[in-house]
């Protein structure tokens, strides 16, 4: 039972266990769920990415840019080196990861849980590649470690997104603030945001009918 739908006694009567969530939930159809996710994230771009450190039982979260999306936008797609830690984390962990976006002036936020892989295929790697990269690999002049297309240290990192949430903002920062006052002093909780979940089955669904 998901926490819409647990309820709690007590001596006013039955109430939702999470009226913060019950109250904001929302299970539009599947092609406007996805694709409002999808607009989402290009838009936001920069987020955190979280996996599980390949030695120990710790996290570690790191800002990464999306660099494109597949099979409908379910899978992401991030530049990486291969041979930094989150790239042996994702390898000793692929199914514990987390991707983050949040947009800090509208609140909005969407959380992506899934399994990644490390593509270091440089036919790959050429498809994805960005010169920006350089910036972040820089030259060690020795003709192939360049940050250019070919470099080896590039690789891709791919998630293919098992569970999500995704928080639409439906009201403005002042909307936002006067809902919230109100449920304040009225002891009711504000309708806000548009919470919206996408299971594995409805993840798996869309990414068969738009394979790439």
């Amino acid at each position: 039972m998901s926490t819409t739908d647990a309820n709690i006694n007590t001596q006013t009567g039955t109430h939702p266990v999470d009226p913060y969530k019950t109250q904001n939930f929302e299970d539009p159809p599947l092609p406007q769920k996805i694709e409002e996710l999808v607009e989402f994230i290009n838009q936001v771009k920069f987020g955190m990415l979280t996996t599980k450190q390949s030695e120990g039982d710790f996290l570690a979260s790191r800002c990464m840019a999306l660099a494109a999306t597949e099979n409908g936008g379910v899978d992401l797609i991030f530049h990486t080196n291969l041979f930094s830690g989150k790239t042996m984390d994702l390898t000793v962990h692929p199914t514990e990861t987390n991707m983050s976006f949040l947009d800090p002036i509208s609140g909005a936020w969407a959380s992506i849980s899934g399994t990644a892989s490390v593509i270091g295929d440089p036919a790959i790697v050429k498809k994805y590649y960005s010169p920006a990269l350089k910036a972040w690999l820089g030259d060690m002049g020795d003709g192939v470690h360049d940050g250019g297309p070919s470099d080896p240290r590039i690789g891709v990192i791919k998630l293919e997104a098992k569970l999500a949430t995704h928080v639409v903002a439906h009201k403005g920062v002042i909307g936002r603030a006067y809902e919230t006052v109100k449920g304040a002093v009225q002891g009711s909780v504000p309708h806000v945001n548009g919470i919206r979940e996408f299971s594995l089955k409805e993840l798996a669904e869309w990414r068969r009918t738009h394979q790439e």
